[in-house]
C-alpha cells in the first residue's frame, strides 16, 4: 500500500474512532442526572466523567509511548482501540454512577490512541511532511468530534443512551480490525550511533534534559490550558450574555472546530521546512492574534461578532498545536518518537484538566463575564514564553542542534 493511502487510512480510522467517543461526550450530564437524585454526587460525577479519561491518559500515555518504541506503534494502536471498544461496551451496561466514573478512568488509562497513531504516521511519512501529518490527523479528530456529537444526539432522540455507547463500541472494534488487517507492521526503529541518546538504556531522561523539548512542551501546555478555560462555562456564558437559543450555543462551539479544520493544513504547509527560530517567530504573531480575538470575544455584546471571533480563534489554533508538535517531534530521533509524543499527549491532558479547573474556579471567584479576559491573559503568558524560548533556547543553540535546520 502506498504511503499516501496509509496516511489516508489513518485519517479515516482516527475520524471514526474519535467520532465514536464523542457520540456520548455532550450527553453524559443528561445520562448522569437520570441516574442520581443527589445534587452533590451529580456535580462531582459531571466533572469526573470528563476529567477521568484525561487523567488516565495523562498517567499512562508516556508509558504506552515507550512500549510503542520497543514493540512497534501498530500494536499500540490495536491495544488502544481494543481498550476503547471494551470500555465503551462496559459503559453501555454500567448501571450506577461510580461504575461509570471508574470505567471512564480506565478508558483513558487503557486507550490513548492519538499518540501511537501520530508515532506510526511519523514512522512512515517523509520527515519534511510531519507538520502536514500532524495537522491532517488533528483535522480528523475535529471533524470526528463534530460528526460524533451530531450522530449521538440523533441516537439519543430516537433511542436510549445505551445505544450510543454500544454503537461506539462496535465502531471502535471495526477500527481495531481495520488497523490489524490493512496497516502494515512497521518494526520499532533502532537507535543509531549518531542519534541523540543512542545507546542509552533509558531514553526518557535524555529527552527530559533537553531545554528545547521542555520549552516547547511548556508552550503547548499553556496554549491548551488557555483553550480549555472556557470548556465548562461556555454554554452558560453564551446563554446569559446574548440571550439566544441552544442551537446558537452549538453553532458557536462548532465554529471553533470549523476554523481549525479550515486552516490547519494551510498553516502546516506555510511552516513546513522552516527553521525552528523562524517558526517560533511566526508563532508569536499567531498567539498575539489569539490574545486580540479572545479579548474581543469578552468585550462584545453582539453574538455575531462573538461567533466571528470563535471562527477566527479556531483558524489561529490551527497553527499552534500541529506546528509546535512538529517541532517537538523533530527534537528527538526516530527511536524515541513514541516516548516523546506520549509525553506530549500527557502534557496536553494535564493542561486540559488544569484549564477546566481554572475556568470553573475563576468563574466562581471573578464572575463568568470576565472569563475571556482570563483566556487572553493566559495567551499573553504563552506569548512571553514563546518569545523567550525563541531567544533563550533556540538562539543560543548551535546550528546543528536546531530541529529542522
Amino acid at each position: 500500500m502506498p504511503v499516501r493511502w496509509k496516511i489516508h487510512l489513518l485519517f479515516v480510522i482516527q475520524l471514526v474512532s474519535m467520532g465514536a467517543m464523542e457520540m456520548s461526550g455532550p450527553f453524559w450530564p443528561v445520562h448522569l442526572r437520570s441516574m442520581t437524585s443527589s445534587d452533590d454526587l451529580f456535580t462531582f460525577a459531571s466533572v469526573g466523567v470528563y476529567v477521568g479519561p484525561m487523567l488516565g491518559i495523562m498517567l499512562t500515555s508516556t508509558f504506552w509511548g515507550r512500549m510503542g518504541d520497543r514493540f512497534g506503534h501498530k500494536s499500540m494502536m490495536i491495544r488502544a482501540l481494543f481498550g476503547l471498544a471494551a470500555t465503551q461496551l462496559a459503559l453501555a451496561y454500567a448501571g450506577d454512577v461510580i461504575s461509570i466514573l471508574i470505567l471512564r478512568f480506565l478508558q483513558g488509562a487503557c486507550a490513548g490512541y492519538i499518540a501511537p497513531a501520530q508515532a506510526y504516521g511519523v514512522s512512515i511519512e517523509n520527515p519534511t511532511h510531519r507538520a502536514k501529518l500532524f495537522a491532517y490527523l488533528q483535522v480528523s479528530t475535529n471533524v470526528g468530534s463534530l460528526g460524533g456529537a451530531l450522530i449521538g444526539g440523533v441516537i439519543l432522540d430516537l433511542a436510549s443512551f445505551f445505544w450510543i455507547n454500544f454503537s461506539a463500541a462496535i465502531l471502535c472494534a471495526l477500527c481495531m480490525v481495520s488497523v490489524w488487517a490493512m496497516l502494515p507492521y512497521v518494526s520499532a526503529p533502532i537507535a543509531k550511533p549518531g542519534d541523540a541518546g543512542a545507546g542509552a538504556q533509558k531514553p526518557g531522561p535524555s529527552i527530559l534534559r533537553s531545554p528545547q523539548v521542555i520549552s516547547l512542551l511548556t508552550i503547548i501546555g499553556v496554549l491548551l490550558l488557555g483553550r480549555m478555560v472556557t470548556q465548562s462555562p461556555f454554554p452558560i456564558y453564551v446563554l446569559n450574555t446574548f440571550d439566544v437559543g441552544n442551537w446558537v450555543v452549538g453553532l458557536c462551539y462548532g465554529l471553533l472546530a470549523m476554523g481549525f479544520v479550515a486552516t490547519a493544513s494551510l498553516w502546516a504547509r506555510y511552516f513546513e521546512g522552516r527553521p525552528a527560530r523562524e517558526v517560533l517567530s511566526g508563532m508569536c504573531l499567531v498567539i498575539a492574534g489569539c490574545v486580540v480575538v479572545t479579548f474581543t470575544a469578552g468585550l462584545t455584546g453582539s453574538v455575531i461578532v462573538f461567533a466571528a471571533m470563535y471562527f477566527l480563534w479556531g483558524m489561529l489554533l490551527g497553527a499552534t498545536t500541529p506546528v509546535l508538535t512538529t517541532l517537538v517531534s523533530r527534537s528527538a530521533p526516530d527511536h524515541q518518537q513514541g516516548h516523546l509524543l506520549g509525553l506530549a499527549q500527557s502534557t496536553a491532558q494535564l493542561s486540559s484538566i488544569a484549564g477546566i479547573a481554572l475556568g470553573g474556579w475563576f468563574a466562581q471567584v471573578a464572575g463568568l463575564s470576565n472569563i475571556y479576559f482570563l483566556v487572553g491573559f493566559v495567551y499573553l503568558v504563552g506569548l512571553v514564553l514563546t518569545a523567550a524560548t525563541r531567544v533563550g533556547v533556540f538562539q543560543k543553540a548551535r546550528p546543528a542542534e536546531l530541529p529542522g535546520e
